[in-house]
C-alpha cells in the first residue's frame, strides 16, 4: 500500500485516505500470515481490517520510513515453521529496505521476538511495535501487510525483490549472529584440524538408538563429532556457534535440521528419512532449501531393519508392504504413525559409506 496510510492498532484497523472527491469506499480483511488456506493455523492469526476512507483518526505518530504487519502466531514455536512462515519471508521483504523500515507485530509473543532479536534488528533499525497493544496512531506512506512465503522454507529468487535467493538467505543468518566461518574448512588445509560432525540428536521421536555407535565410526573414519539436541529450549545464538563450527549436519527428518542455516558454504547436510514413504516431504522441507542454499545435501532413507516399527507390526504388516497406502489418510495419520511412533537404529556399515562420501565434499 502506497499513500496516506493510517494505522490505529488498537482497533486492529488499517485505513487507507482517499483524496477529496472519491467515491470508493472498499473494505477488505487480513490475517498477516503466510498460510493462505490453512484454516486451522490462521484461526490463530487475528484478523486485521483495511479500509479507504476521507475521515481516518488523527495521527499521533509519522514515520518515514516503510512499514511491514506481520503475525508471530499460526504455527511460530516450531524452530522450521519459525523460519518458513516468518524468518525467511521477512528477509525477502524487509532487507531491501536495509534496515530502513520498521516491523509492527500483531499477535505478539515477547518470547519470540526475544529469542529472533538478533534476526529483527539485523533487517530492522527501529524497535518492534506492538500492533495490537499500542496506543499511538501510526501514520505511513508505504505499508506491507503480510508476508509471502514461496514454498517451504525457500525463496523463489525470480520472483523475490532484488532476486534473492537462499544463499543469499544463508549469508544473512551467519552475519545477523556474527558467525565466524563463511566456508568449510578444505581438507589438508590444515593438517591437525579433523573435520567435525554435527548429529542432531531428539530424544521423544524419531531418536537414534545406536548414538553412541554411530559416534564411535564417524570418529573412526575421521571425524572430530558433537552430538547436540536442537529444541525448542535451545538458545538460538549457541546453536548457530555449535552449527557454523561443523562441516558436516546430520539428523532424522525433523525441525532441528532447520538449523542448516548456519552452516558454513558448501557445507553438508544429511537427512535420514524415517520409514513411511517420506521421501517426498523430507526433500521438500529440507533437501530443496539445502541445496538452495548452496549446501551439499545426502539423503539416507532407512530400510525396514533399522526401524523401531519392527517392535510394533509383524514383518509382513501393511506399514511395511504398502507404507504408500497410509498416505490416503491424511498427513495427521502419517505423521502419527511414521513420525511420531518411529525410532531408528542405523545400520553403521551401511552408513559408513554416505559418512566417507561427506568427507569427499571437503576435499579440494
Amino acid at each position: 500500500m502506497e499513500g496516506e496510510i493510517v494505522i490505529h492498532p488498537n482497533s486492529s484497523s488499517i485505513f487507507f485516505k482517499e483524496p477529496a472527491g472519491s467515491t470508493r469506499d472498499e473494505q477488505w480483511k487480513i490475517r498477516p500470515y503466510p498460510r493462505k488456506g490453512d484454516d486451522f493455523c490462521l484461526s490463530h492469526t487475528s484478523e486485521i481490517t483495511v479500509k479507504s476512507t476521507q475521515t481516518p483518526p488523527q495521527c499521533t505518530q509519522y514515520h518515514d520510513v516503510p512499514g511491514i504487519i506481520f503475525s508471530v502466531t499460526g504455527y511460530t514455536g516450531n524452530l522450521f515453521h519459525d523460519f518458513t512462515d516468518v524468518m525467511v519471508p521477512l528477509f525477502t521483504t524487509a532487507n531491501q529496505f536495509n534496515g530502513e523500515v520498521k516491523f509492527l507485530i500483531s499477535d505478539m509473543m515477547i518470547w519470540w521476538v526475544r529469542k529472533y532479536h538478533r534476526v529483527l534488528e539485523a533487517l530492522s533499525n527501529y524497535p518492534v511495535i506492538d500492533f495490537k497493544n499500542d496506543n499511538e496512531v501510526h501514520c505511513f506512506k508505504h505499508v506491507i501487510v503480510g508476508l509471502h512465503a514461496y514454498m517451504e522454507f525457500t525463496i523463489d529468487s525470480k520472483l523475490a525483490p532484488k532476486n534473492y535467493s537462499m544463499v543469499d538467505f544463508n549469508a544473512f543468518m551467519r552475519r545477523a549472529y556474527g558467525l565466524k566461518r563463511d566456508s568449510v574448512t578444505v581438507l589438508g588445509e590444515q593438517p591437525s584440524k579433523k573435520p567435525r560432525l554435527l548429529i542432531i540428536s531428539r530424544k521423544r521421536t524419531r531418536t537414534l538408538l545406536n548414538l553412541n555407535e554411530i559416534v564411535e565410526m564417524a570418529k573412526d573414519i575421521g571425524y572430530e563429532v558433537v552430538v547436540n539436541e536442537a529444541d525448542v529450549s535451545s538458545r538460538i545464538s549457541q546453536m548457530a556457534e555449535v552449527v557454523n563450527s561443523c562441516d558436516v549436519m546430520m539428523g532424522v527428518h525433523g525441525a532441528g535440521l532447520t538449523n542448516c542455516v548456519f552452516l558454513p558454504r558448501n557445507g553438508t547436510l544429511i537427512q535420514i528419512v524415517p520409514w513411511g514413504a517420506l521421501d517426498w516431504i523430507s526433500r521438500i522441507d529440507f533437501g530443496d532449501p539445502s541445496t538452495q542454499m548452496g549446501l551439499h545435501y545426502m539423503h539416507y532413507s532407512i530400510s525396514v531393519e533399522e526401524s523401531s516399527l519392527l517392535e510394533e507390526y509383524p514383518r509382513d504388516h501393511e506399514v511395511f508392504r504398502n507404507p504408500v497406502a497410509f498416505h490416503k489418510n491424511g498427513f495427521d495419520f502419517v505423521k502419527k504413525t511414521f513420525m511420531d511412533n518411529q525410532n531408528v537404529r542405523l545400520d553403521v556399515k551401511r552408513f559408513r559409506s554416505v559418512l566417507l562420501e561427506a568427507l569427499d565434499h571437503l576435499t579440494p
